[in-house]
This record gives C-alpha cells, structure tokens and sequence, in this order.
C-alpha cells in the first residue's frame, strides 16, 4: 500500500511539472512577444521615434491603402514620422493589444488604436530574432469616425 500511495505522489508530481513547464513556457513567450508591441504603443503615446526602432526589425515593412493607394514603408521611414512629441489629442487616444498568438518564434498581434476622428486596427508579423522579438511587418486599416 506504501509502494501505491509514493507511486501515485510520484506519478502526479511529475505531471505537475511537465504541465507547469509547458504552460510557463508558453505565458513567457508571449510575454516576450509584447515587449515590441509595448514599444510600439509608447511610440505612439510618446512621439518617439526611438520606440519605433525598438518594436520593428531594421527590415521590417509598413504596408497600407491611403486614399486608395496601397503605400509601403520601410521600419525606418515609419519610424522617422514620429517628432518626438505626443499628439495634441492625445489625453483623448486610447490603444490596447487585442490579441497575441505565438507558435515556436513566431506569432501575430493585432492592436486597436482608438483616436478621435479614426480607429486604426493593426496587423504585426512577429518573429524572434536572436533573443528578442520585433515586429517585421506591419498592416493595418484605418476606418474614419463620423463627424458629429
């Protein structure tokens, strides 16, 4: 009966391992996969470019229609729109990360930039590159608000 009952403590310590490891590995993925997309919703809050460069690969590409024209922007580009202030509304903006997938060193985010006049929703590729993650492309739709 010892033999049992140590067996069954054994068996199910073991278990409680395996199944804690699996599924800290997993939250600490996806914790690591945020931090660019952090960076990116501190870019926007802040007007620093800096943030930018942070989230995005050097490589990355920001892809879009405007006025119906499909634009395509390197991580650089995009990040050089940004002047290093916050935007005259911006107690009025509000943004959050909708959503973060992770499969082995890649994944997906989707972020909802929610500003006066538009709502923004972004698409990020995610890929870990070395030990962190970056953004390495960016879509996104932008759908104005009615005037009131």
């Amino acid at each position: 009966m010892k033999v049992l009952a140590v067996s069954f403590v054994a068996i199910f310590g073991l278990l409680v391992l395996f199944q804690s490891t699996d599924g800290s590995s997993v939250a600490t993925s996806e914790a690591a996969a945020r931090v660019p997309l952090e960076n990116y919703l501190q870019g926007h809050a802040t007007g620093n470019g800096d943030f930018m460069r942070k989230a995005f690969h050097t490589d990355a590409k920001v892809m879009a229609f405007r006025d119906g024209k499909l634009t395509n922007l390197t991580a650089e580009e995009f990040a050089s729109r940004f002047n290093g202030k916050p935007a005259a509304d911006e107690a009025q903006r509000k943004r959050r990360i909708e959503h973060v997938e992770i499969t082995g060193n890649a994944g997906v985010g989707k972020i909802v930039l929610d500003y006066p006049t538009v709502t923004y929703t972004d698409y990020m590729s995610l890929l870990k590159v070395g030990d962190e993650w970056k953004i390495v492309n960016k879509v996104f739709y932008a759908e104005p608000k009615p005037k009131p």
